[in-house]
Formats: C-alpha cells, sequence, structure tokens
C-alpha cells in the first residue's frame, strides 16, 4: 500500500515537471542532424509525426511542454563554445533547455503541430528582425553636430509617431504594418491595437518591435511606409497610409491609399479592391512630435 502511495505521490509530482522539446521545422535543419549517429530519424515527416505525438500524450498527462526552435548550425557552434560533444542527446537537451529562455518558443496548447510551427517560425522572424533593426540603429551612432544619439533619437520620434496614430484613430481594433526598404532586405513589423473600453490594448513586445523598425526607416534615407486598418462590427473596414519621408510620416490622400492597397509591387498590375471597404485619407502627423527634432 506504501508502495502504491509513493508511486501516485510520484506522478503527482511528474505533472509539476515542465518540459521542452527542440523542433527542426524544414528539411534542410532535418538534414543537418542526421550526420550524428545519435539522431536516429531518417524522415522529416515521420520525425514531425513522433513529435507531434509525444506532445499530445504529454499534454494528455497533464504535462506542460514548451517548444522551441531548433538551428542545427547555432547547436554545433554552441557546442564547440561549451566543449560538449554535438553528436549527443544530452547536449541537445542542454541546447533546447537554454534556447527555451532566450529564443523563439511558445507553449504546446493542443493545436496541429504543423499550425504551431508556424507560429514558432513567424515568432523567430519577428525575433530577428527586431535584433537586426536595434543593431542598425545602434550602429548609426552620434550626430557630428551634437552628440545625441541619433539611433535613440529616431526611436523616441517613432514612439510618438505610433502614440499619435494610435490616438487620432476611429474606434475599433486597429491592425498597423510598418515596411521599410532596402539592403540587404526589407523589414516589416506588424502591430494589433484592439479597442476597448477603457482604450488600446496592445502587445508590449509587438510595439517595441514595430517602434524600432519604423525608427529604422525614420533614421536612414531607405523608403518606407505604414498602413492602419481598423475593423468595427457592423461597419466597413477603414483603410489609412503615410510614407516614410524626411524624418517623419507624410499622409496619404484616398486615391494614393487605394493605388497602395490596389496595385500588385511585383507586377504593377491592378488587383480588384476589396468588398466592403474604404479606403481614407490619413490624419496629418506633422505636429504629432512638439519635441526638438533632430535635422541637421
Amino acid at each position: 500500500m506504501a508502495y502504491t502511495d509513493q508511486r501516485t505521490l510520484r506522478r503527482v509530482l511528474r505533472r509539476e515537471i515542465v518540459g521542452t522539446i527542440g523542433v527542426l521545422t524544414d528539411e534542410h535543419d532535418f538534414r543537418a542532424m542526421r550526420r550524428y549517429d545519435s539522431f536516429v530519424f531518417d524522415d522529416h515527416a515521420t520525425y514531425l509525426k513522433h513529435v507531434e505525438a509525444v506532445l499530445r500524450a504529454r499534454a494528455f498527462q497533464g504535462s506542460h511542454t514548451t517548444v522551441a526552435l531548433f538551428d542545427p548550425e547555432e547547436y554545433a557552434d554552441w557546442c564547440a563554445q561549451h566543449g560538449l560533444d554535438p553528436d549527443s542527446h544530452l547536449s541537445r537537451t542542454r541546447f533546447t533547455a537554454e534556447r527555451a529562455a532566450t529564443g523563439p518558443a511558445v507553449p504546446y496548447d493542443g493545436r496541429p503541430l504543423s499550425d504551431l510551427m508556424t507560429t514558432l517560425v513567424d515568432e523567430a522572424v519577428r525575433r530577428a528582425t527586431w535584433e537586426y533593426a536595434t543593431t542598425l540603429l545602434a550602429r548609426l551612432g552620434p550626430c557630428a553636430s551634437c552628440g545625441e544619439d541619433l539611433g535613440h533619437a529616431a526611436f523616441t520620434r517613432a514612439s510618438r509617431l505610433v502614440s499619435r496614430i494610435l490616438d487620432s484613430a476611429p474606434p475599433g481594433d486597429r491592425h498597423l504594418v510598418c515596411s521599410v526598404s532596402g539592403p540587404p532586405e526589407s523589414l516589416v513589423a506588424v502591430l494589433h491595437a484592439d479597442g476597448t473600453d477603457d482604450g488600446v490594448r496592445i502587445d508590449e513586445t509587438e510595439a517595441l518591435e514595430f517602434t524600432t523598425v519604423l525608427a529604422v526607416g525614420l533614421a536612414t534615407a531607405n523608403p518606407g511606409g505604414l498602413v492602419m486598418r481598423t475593423s468595427t462590427p457592423g461597419a466597413p473596414d477603414r483603410i489609412h497610409g503615410w510614407r516614410i519621408r524626411g524624418h517623419g510620416l507624410v499622409s496619404l490622400t484616398a486615391g494614393e491609399v487605394f493605388d497602395a492597397y490596389c496595385t500588385d509591387t511585383e507586377t504593377g498590375e491592378i488587383i480588384p479592391p476589396e468588398s466592403n471597404v474604404d479606403y481614407c485619407a490619413s490624419p496629418d502627423l506633422t505636429d504629432a512630435d512638439p519635441g526638438p527634432d533632430h535635422r541637421h
């Protein structure tokens, strides 16, 4: 009887242990791991099927599992830095645990693994975009004339502009997209702002990433733009837009917003407009920044 009670207590404790699994989301990464003898899978689809089965089994047992993105190149570098054998499941376990705390990771919530991997990859792209944009701002350094940190000044101005856009927007849920072109690749960030009875609810991490990308556009000569879509039940969606120009945002007319949304950026061909959507002139934000502007 005592032995049975001990087993029961241990099962209870197992439910208190959180788990993490690193997932190889694409064929290229999967093939890179096959160089290790301790990695026993030889087919990516079969591997994913077993991963999903393990996740479901742990959820059925009441255990919480975090799914992390496993990058073979980062793993090999990490093992070299720590003097560990990469051909070891123990090394993979340690790497995964660390990356779950510092890298892209999402909790398993019962969704199909394919959907979860899409969320995981999107999270990785968001994080990489923010890190790259932050690096670009840091590289700007101080102003040669006054010594002010150009990246910090751009971020401060971007924060004021985002606040101004949300304050001047019509009621409803807002979906904002900011894009900045140019080398080596474009930066894109998204911000969701849900209208509530108490104001606007936003995700702080998402807002930080969005503001950082906008700051890059304000601080550099690379072209860019910002669009906002507002949705309200029972009414057409409203779309506004601005160009990033000269350290600020230039409002688009209703016709310019329509052209931007209804033109294929790659082919230049006309795209049929969406139904139940109003393409609107955008608020003028030239007075949105009463503070000193860095223009010299």
